[in-house]
């Protein structure tokens, strides 16, 4: 096909994947998907490999191949509306809270795409609420463990679900109502994929669309063959720290060489710290994924991120590590941590390659789940409930573009999920939002300095006691500056009791008790800093002063 029809193609297979992401927004229950976006869509080859995304969460899409091709495995054959649900980080997931519904997309009997979907639920079982459990020692602790099965079979011209087996997820998670209509809103989502991709099937053919994706996906390797290229060759070395494991092991090392030659690079994490005992450890579809991230981040922006964009990308590591854990660890941390220092070693170390291209680190998760009852009236009714914070999010990486992103969140989602309506949670739940601000001075310094965190009061107004756990890092280490510029501020979260108690809280607890009128007080985290910050601009000093960014 020439060019301008490839471009075409190109941009309706991702219209198609916008939509699908539409679908998902309007149609799913809980407030972590249809208000803070947690989920990630994609049209996967016949093979697994990725055609198409929607710019949602970075770190689910790439490791959506994964789970097509654990599908693959398990159901060699299938079948024109079969329809495949698994969350298993060690059979093509990256944790437990995260569902992948993953549909096959057939014409002229042939397989020739699928259609994916995948959405971080608000709660998946296990010994504590909300999907995150800091006192987890192995998967098992962590929630329903669900590898590739046939959730909807095909049937004639009919398509129906196994409602038996819905009923056994729902029957394992603390909000039936919420994970069953979130499971309802992604299987629609796909629908909606697998459809508009039918009509492109019917209005090309088969053989020709087909070709135009193998030429999309040859045209997106050459563009980044290209950038690499123009690189130096050469082998560097880029280091990041997690905090902690929760269960009293500090400062673990995620380490990144990266060796560039010619139009390809290669990453090796062997060296990486060992395994933990705690959820920080990564599964192995979630490593890919982050060194994918990294990757991507290096590249230009107009380059179309599928597989073929990845192909000058290899990558070494070893199972044992923090960064491939050996089947039955826990996991369930990893999209957030160690994912964020992955892509944060490889972009230090590439800060000796390409240093215009390497931007400042981006603020670290620190989360919280609060279950509890809701007080009689218009706040719930009494009924229990279920919270997941998202605001407070931290500062993105300064760059030689300019300035960091003010609390546009953490790395592995590059501003893919948002804090959401304060106005809608204080309607769904006992919530008083007292300020939500840019917290002052928390972006590291730098030519070009990092984006501010925030400064959170959040009141609870709960009946009886709550309980709230929290899962993330960074209140040890801020966000790494680069190129000369200053490690960020990190997280400060404090619990201001009713009674005028106050209590630092870590970023893995569980069962933090939480009376009413008690007050969640958060300062997150800014992103680091790029550049030496002698050489900044003295007016946009003398700005982030009159504006009380610093």
């Amino acid at each position: 096909m020439d060019p301008v029809t490839l471009a075409v193609l190109d941009n309706r297979l991702r219209a198609i994947v916008e939509e699908m992401g539409e679908a998902m927004l309007r149609t799913s229950y809980s407030q972590i998907l249809n208000s803070s976006r947690d989920f990630s869509v994609a049209l996967c080859g016949a093979d697994g490999g990725l055609v198409a995304q929607a710019d949602h969460i970075p770190v689910h899409v790439g490791a959506l191949p994964f789970a097509v091709r654990a599908v693959l495995e398990q159901f060699p054959d299938p079948r024109d509306g079969d329809i495949f649900l698994l969350n298993d980080p060690y059979n093509g997931g990256s944790h437990l809270p995260d569902l992948t519904i993953i549909l096959p997309v057939f014409a002229d009997g042939r397989r020739c795409f699928f259609a994916v979907v995948r959405a971080h639920v608000p709660d998946i079982g296990g010994s504590t609420h909300g999907g995150y459990n800091p006192g987890a020692t192995d998967i098992w602790s962590e929630g329903v463990r669900l590898p590739p099965i046939r959730l909807g079979e095909a049937n004639g011209r009919e398509t129906g679900l196994r409602d038996d087996l819905l009923r056994m997820i729902c029957a394992n998670t603390r909000v039936p109502r919420d994970v069953r209509g979130d499971l309802m809103a992604m299987v629609g989502a796909a629908r909606v994929g697998a459809a508009r991709v039918s009509a492109l099937l019917a209005q090309h053919g088969r053989d020709g669309l087909m070709a135009a994706v193998a030429a999309i996906l040859d045209l997106s390797e050459a563009h980044a063959r290209r950038i690499v290229a123009a690189w130096p060759d050469g082998t560097w070395h880029g280091e990041a720290i997690l905090d902690d494991d929760g269960h009293g092991r500090q400062d673990i090392a995620i380490r990144a060489t990266c060796t560039k030659t010619g139009d390809a690079l290669h990453v090796d994490l062997t060296a990486s710290d060992d395994e933990a005992t705690g959820f920080v450890n990564s599964s192995y579809p979630n490593m890919r994924s982050a060194v994918a991230m990294a990757f991507a981040y290096l590249l230009d922006a107009d380059v179309s991120k599928n597989d073929g964009a990845f192909r000058p990308l290899s990558v070494t590591a070893r199972e044992g590590s923090i960064v491939w854990a050996h089947e039955g660890r826990p996991v369930t941390l990893c999209t957030s941590h160690p994912g964020n220092e992955i892509v944060e070693a490889i972009i230090r170390a590439m800060a000796g390659c390409c240093p215009d291209r390497a931007m400042g680190g981006w603020g670290r998760r620190f989360r919280a789940a609060i279950a509890g009852r809701a007080p009689n009236g218009e706040k719930g009714g009494g009924k229990p409930f279920v919270w997941h914070l998202f605001h407070a999010r931290p500062g993105g990486g300064a760059s030689a573009a300019g300035d960091g992103w003010n609390a546009v969140g953490e790395w592995h989602s590059a501003g893919g999920l948002k804090f959401g309506s304060v106005e809608q949670a204080e309607a769904r739940f006992p919530l008083l939002f007292e300020s939500h601000e840019f917290r002052a001075g928390s972006g590291g310094a730098g030519q070009f300095r990092g984006g501010t965190g925030a400064t959170l009061r959040l009141r609870v107004e709960c009946e009886g006691q709550a309980r709230a756990n929290t899962a993330g890092d960074g209140a040890r280490h801020g966000s790494a500056g680069m190129n000369g510029g200053a490690d960020s501020a990190p997280h400060h979260y404090v619990l201001l009791g009713a009674d005028g108690s106050e209590r630092v809280l870590r970023t893995k607890e569980v069962g933090v008790p939480i009376n009413p009128g008690d007050v969640l007080y958060l300062q997150s985290a800014g992103g680091g800093g790029w550049g030496d910050p002698a050489k900044r601009n003295p007016a946009a000093a003398a700005s982030d002063a009159a504006e009380g960014f610093i």
